[in-house]
């Protein structure tokens, strides 16, 4: 039978009667700094920027804190071009220099989704969509500032589908997000990559907790029968969708709540290096861990379209549906007090 739970009996325990539930979010590490150096990724960058000539190193530099950085941006339109300078100008050496870059800061999954995401590119061009304007290699890096061990500046790996951002701020990695995965196709059919399935823990955890829940909170949950067809938290709205709605993990049943944890760590904890993975847990942990909701939107039925919001104290994470064969799928993920480097 299923125990109600407070947020305080979640956080702090409960009478020595009662059982005392584990946290949504265990600790990875005994102690995870807050705040990871960024004397590699520093090195790295500096690295790569040495092998480039002027006019590429004016292509892949903006100013920080600049309209650039604040208009991050994973949809189509531009001919897939973002700003920076694309793998697809760049030389082996200088791609060989991006992808260790990329290295110091994502976890060898991480590496393998955001080649993924790339993959996909190349085999909707295949199909013949988009075959003169799509490419694995239509993606772009840029710096924003100065790097080094004074001042902030930011990363970013950019192309159509993938976004993803890194804040450097005191020669501290102080920021993650925005970060967006997204799929087109996320299910390959057929062709020689048939069977990839590029955001299967996204969606799949996110069916199976909503398919889960009792049938009460199951439509406490459900805000809409329709679809979220797009994420709600795209630039200049990072923290526009902040309000908590759906069922908090303090009604989940254990089950469901170590679905929810795995779940929200597909998207904070798994893409990223180790450190960096410790620190985002850290982030976690200092969320009302009970009163972290879970809202779905449109039916969960199999190859349909569907979308769902998880909304903490310090993050929020989305994903819409573009089309009704669950085929397109657009996340996003922020981390609410630090999210393009803005700290509150």
């Amino acid at each position: 039978m299923k125990q109600s739970l407070t947020r305080r009996s979640i956080l702090v325990g409960v009478t020595a009667s009662a059982v005392v539930p584990p946290p949504l979010f265990p600790s990875i590490a005994a102690v995870a700094p807050p705040l990871i150096a960024a004397d590699e990724l520093n090195a790295r960058v500096t690295s790569f920027l040495s092998l480039l000539d002027g006019q590429k190193k004016k292509m892949v530099g903006f100013a920080w804190n600049g309209r650039e950085w604040r208009n991050w941006n994973y949809f189509g339109g531009g001919g897939f071009i973002k700003p920076g300078l694309r793998l697809e100008q760049m030389s082996q050496p200088e791609k060989d220099a991006t992808w260790n870059i990329l290295a110091s800061v994502l976890s060898p999954s991480g590496l393998t989704k955001a080649k993924n995401v790339m993959l996909l590119q190349d085999i909707l061009a295949a199909a013949g969509n988009g075959r003169d304007q799509r490419s694995s290699q239509r993606f772009s890096i840029a710096i924003f500032g100065t790097p080094g061990p004074i001042d902030s500046w930011g990363l970013r790996l950019e192309g159509h589908h993938l976004s993803l951002s890194f804040s450097v701020r005191n020669n501290q990695v102080i920021s993650v997000t925005p970060a967006a995965f997204a799929a087109l196709p996320n299910r390959v059919m057929s062709g020689r990559h048939r069977g990839l399935n590029t955001l299967l823990g996204e969606e799949k955890l996110a069916r199976r907790l909503q398919a889960d829940l009792a049938p009460r909170l199951r439509a406490q949950a459900e805000l809409s029968e329709r679809r979220l067809f797009n994420i709600l938290s795209y630039a200049g709205r990072e923290l526009a969708n902040t309000r908590k709605v759906g069922v908090a993990a303090a009604d989940m049943t254990e089950g469901q709540r170590e679905i929810l944890r795995r779940l929200i760590e597909t998207y904070a904890l798994e893409p990223y290096v180790g450190v960096l993975a410790a620190a985002q847990q850290t982030r976690l942990r200092q969320n009302d861990l009970a009163g972290v909701h879970f809202a779905w939107y449109g039916p969960n039925e199999t190859e349909q379209s569907f979308g769902y919001r998880v909304i903490g104290d310090n993050f929020v994470i989305e994903l819409g549906c573009i089309d009704l064969q669950a085929q397109h799928l657009h996340p996003i993920y922020h981390d609410l007090d630090t999210t393009l480097g803005q700290t509150t």
